[in-house]
């Protein structure tokens, strides 16, 4: 910094910023001041002079950020970095200074993201406190210590996204892709219990194909599969916002229809009756589905399948290819 270029005036307050960091640095030496955090990340302390809006920091937070010191202005104040927070970490990051500087935390503490040189966002973790007051109590000098902790946050997405693969795959029907009979019977018991609190309609819809077993044995079990497959995709895309499907095991499915009463369950059971009546399988090949429609009035799950299973069987006994409710 050329010190010969400057006035009287902006000479005293750079003696008054060099006064103010080297007490801070005098008093973490005689202190020998330890900092409960690994090593991993560490990029070094700052400190922020308040009055003069100057930050110090180490120049491996520049590093990591993709830079080199030449690339960084002469000083650098607190909106340098905060300017190239992300927009979902800003708020959050000021919000915790500001309660640390107006005395509600006794630290300040932030996890945020931070625009590299090239374009991407790395992720640092914050830490920092007032540790110089002026004599009327308003604070001079914030020290922290900063942690690089871009590759810690990478590993977290990767194990979330495969737990949540994990999750996806023990819910699914490994040959229809859509729910399998545990994920269905969670299901309808958290919308069991929602119709209880809520005092809404629910009401549930068992499939069954018709004559399946003809299918298998004149067509063959691939050729069987690949109708499971269709009528599950038939069923899967006729629902609604809120329903949802299951393959409840075999060729049997279960539909749950929230928000909806006996006469409506009949009728969004036929329209799905309908679409499957009328798709070809191949060379004109078509199959036929039967319905039992039941309507939730404060069964237990089991009772209220229960219920719509006797509306299917009513609905084979009576000829097949209907919906009874």
């Amino acid at each position: 910094m050329e010190y010969s270029m400057m006035s009287k005036k902006e000479l005293l307050g750079r003696i008054d910023e060099l006064e103010t960091l080297n007490r801070e640095l005098l008093r973490e030496k005689e202190a020998e001041m330890k900092l409960d955090f690994a090593w991993t990340g560490n990029l070094g302390q700052w400190y922020w002079n308040i009055k003069s809006n100057t930050v110090v920091f180490n120049p491996l937070k520049i590093k990591a950020l993709g830079y080199t010191i030449e690339e960084f202005p002469a000083s650098v104040d607190y909106q340098f970095f905060t300017d190239r927070l992300h927009p979902d970490d800003h708020q959050s990051t000021m919000d915790a200074m500001n309660a640390h500087l107006s005395g509600k935390k006794k630290v300040y503490e932030a996890e945020y993201r931070i625009q590299a040189k090239d374009g991407s966002f790395r992720w640092f973790h914050d830490r920092g406190k007032i540790t110089q007051w002026s004599k009327d109590g308003s604070p001079i000098l914030v020290a922290g210590i900063v942690f690089d902790i871009t590759e810690k946050k990478d590993r977290e997405e990767t194990l979330e996204r495969s737990n949540e693969t994990l999750k996806v795959t023990a819910d699914t029907d490994a040959l229809t892709g859509i729910r399998n009979r545990k994920a269905i019977m969670g299901e309808l018991e958290n919308r069991v219990i929602q119709a209880s609190i809520n005092k809404t309609p629910l009401s549930v819809v068992m499939f069954d194909i018709d004559h399946f077993k003809g299918v298998n044995d004149t067509r063959g079990h691939m050729f069987g599969d690949k109708v499971l497959k269709e009528v599950a995709s038939i069923l899967a895309h006729t629902l609604r916002g809120l329903d949802t499907v299951g393959r409840y095991g075999g060729e049997e499915f279960l539909v749950i229809l929230p928000n909806t009463d006996a006469e409506n369950a009949i009728a969004v059971a036929e329209r799905m009756r309908t679409h499957i009546e009328m798709f070809d399988f191949g060379e004109g090949f078509r199959v036929t589905i039967s319905g039992g429609a039941k309507e939730f009035k404060g069964e237990d799950e089991m009772e209220l399948i229960d219920a719509a299973d006797q509306n299917l069987y009513a609905a084979k006994n009576n000829g097949r290819n209907q919906i009874v409710g």
